[in-house]
């Protein structure tokens, strides 16, 4: 059976070290594929994040183009030099990106006018140009007049909006209100690094403008508008790198820009600017040595993650076969004891049956062989007797059952007693002792007395017959009685110095061949913590062993 169950822990054992081997494989891959997964994903994070960049990085522009240029049409037209001037300098501090300004204070006519757009009854065209920006110099503010006779060429970007006013007048359907989007698409125009806006007249307004374009009105009315040209510099743009660990370096440049480095050591990719900047784009660029320290700092937690759940795996495991193998030890103990205690048990029982069977078939005794035969059963019953209330003080002590007794005692009558009464046991057993530093002990005498029994019966029987001696010492030292029983026996091995005190425990050797249930050391243990006191052992083979036992004094 012992063996069956040997064999079944065994197996066990090795389905536990198949179970970690997998683990541990499984444990290499995973952290194989979450390397992979994190290069893939830092890879595309690299590709993808330029998108949060650019989103970031023209956010300026999108607030100039949205709520900066509408701000025109507040003024109705009506904008003069000084007005315009206050208004572009605002605009130069806030964005950057705005180079030059050149303001068109214009005039819609029912009249042809000389400089500008003339299409049927309809005309448009500037009074004034100026130009305004931080590198402008003073005298050259002002760059046209309608009152000045010199000829100046308007340009193109007023042409083009002046044009795409008039086709959007032309085909107007006055029926309907036009939306904003609508009015503002028609009212600008946007071109590389240059935005013309002109601003959004009254729906009245362009309403009269559509009745211009057909015939002479009565009076002719003129009107007010103001356009004005914005020159952008795309290296103005104030990049925002949002994943600094991601990209090493963003430039803007041309779009057609290509870079002599292409080695294999650095990672790259771009995105185009939108709008007027659409003939540039953002250029990224990291080495792979950065990169890869971005795929490191990914990958770090989730292999943390799997370590920590490998971890927990190993640590079942190894609890698992620690339950194991303390269930095998235990089973291996508890076969033991039962088998030693049925030999204690069966060799008195045995003697006994035999001599009642002895005294029950004879037909007569002499007196002679009634002693011996009631010797017999005297020493067999009183070891049968001490070896079961052994097992019940054992289990009163571990179960806190008994009271512990507080009587005084004369040390050396006590040590003499045991002495007188383990001589008579066995004749050959030399014993010597000492007290010093008092006289009197306040104890138990009961459980005292167990513990000299139980060591000096262990140094008698593991010493060998040339060497039974026991020299027993009792010393007061600092507030503490010390005893040391000091035999010339056998000796612990150190491999098992750990493990004397524990219930069941036998050290293999010729001494322990007649058996021994494994619970006089274990016993000694549970006295001495339960008279609060503490024991120890030093032991060296073939020298001998010496037991230390520490008791409170007088408590």
């Amino acid at each position: 059976m012992i063996s069956e169950k040997i064999t079944g822990y065994r197996k066990n054992f090795l389905l536990i070290i198949t179970f970690i081997i997998l683990m541990s494989v499984l444990f290499v891959l995973s952290l194989f594929l979450a390397y992979n997964f994190s290069k893939k994903f830092i890879e595309n994070e690299f590709v993808s994040e330029k998108v949060n960049v650019l989103e970031r990085s023209i956010k300026p522009y999108n607030d100039f183009f949205q709520k900066k240029l509408p701000e025109v049409s507040y003024y109705n037209g009506y904008l003069d030099s000084t007005t315009a001037s206050n208004f572009v300098d605002t605009l130069l501090l806030e964005y950057p990106f705005v180079s030059k300004v050149i303001f068109y204070d214009s005039e819609v006519r029912n009249t042809p006018v000389s400089d500008g757009l003339n299409t049927g009854r309809f005309s448009f065209g500037p009074k004034d140009i100026y130009q305004f920006g931080s590198l402008v110099p003073l005298d050259s503010v002002k760059l046209f007049s309608r009152d000045d006779t010199r000829r100046f060429i308007v340009g193109d970007d007023f042409n083009a909006l002046a044009l795409k006013l008039a086709s959007y007048i032309e085909s107007l359907d006055t029926s309907r209100v036009p939306s904003q989007d609508e009015l503002f698409s028609n009212f600008s125009n946007v071109r590389s690094n240059k935005i013309t806006y002109l601003n959004i007249p009254r729906i009245e307004d362009i309403k009269m403008y559509k009745k211009m374009l057909r015939s002479t009105l009565t009076p002719q009315p003129v009107y007010q508008q103001d356009m004005l040209s914005f020159h952008l510099d795309p290296y103005k743009i104030k990049i925002i790198n949002t994943r600094p660990k991601l990209y090493q370096y963003i430039k803007i440049e041309p779009l057609t820009y290509d870079p002599i480095d292409t080695t294999a050591t650095y990672l790259s990719t771009e995105i185009t600017l939108p709008g007027p900047f659409s003939d540039f784009k953002l250029y990224f660029m990291s080495s792979k040595s950065f990169v890869d320290k971005e795929i490191r700092n990914y990958f770090l937690p989730i292999a943390m993650g799997i370590l920590v759940f490998y971890a927990i795996v190993v640590l079942v495991a190894f609890l698992i076969y620690r339950n194991l193998n303390i269930n095998q030890k235990m089973f291996k103990l508890q076969y033991d004891f039962v088998n030693n205690l049925t030999h204690e048990f069966k060799t008195p029982v045995s003697v006994i049956k035999i001599a009642g069977n002895n005294i029950k078939s004879a037909t007569m005794l002499t007196d002679k062989e009634l002693l011996l035969y009631g010797k017999i059963l005297d020493e067999e019953a009183d070891k049968l007797n001490g070896l079961m209330n052994k097992l019940l003080a054992f289990t009163q002590i571990e179960n806190k059952a008994i009271v512990l007794n507080r009587d005084e005692i004369y040390i050396e009558d006590f040590i003499e007693s045991t002495v007188e009464s383990h001589k008579l046991k066995h004749p050959d057993f030399e014993f010597t002792y000492e007290v010093s530093g008092f006289t009197t002990f306040v104890t138990d005498p009961v459980l005292l007395g167990s513990l000299f029994d139980n060591l000096a019966e262990n140094a008698y029987k593991y010493s060998p017959a040339e060497r039974k001696r026991l020299h027993i010492s009792a010393r007061l030292i600092k507030g503490k009685v010390v005893f040391r029983f000091t035999d010339q026996g056998i000796g612990i091995p150190s491999s098992e110095i750990n493990n004397i005190f524990k219930k069941f425990f036998r050290i293999q050797n010729q001494y322990n061949q007649n058996g021994s249930v494994g619970l006089g050391l274990a016993f000694c243990k549970e006295l001495v913590n339960f008279m609060k006191g503490e024991i120890s052992v030093r032991s060296r083979e073939n020298k001998g062993t010496e037991f230390k036992i520490v008791l409170p004094y007088n408590d």
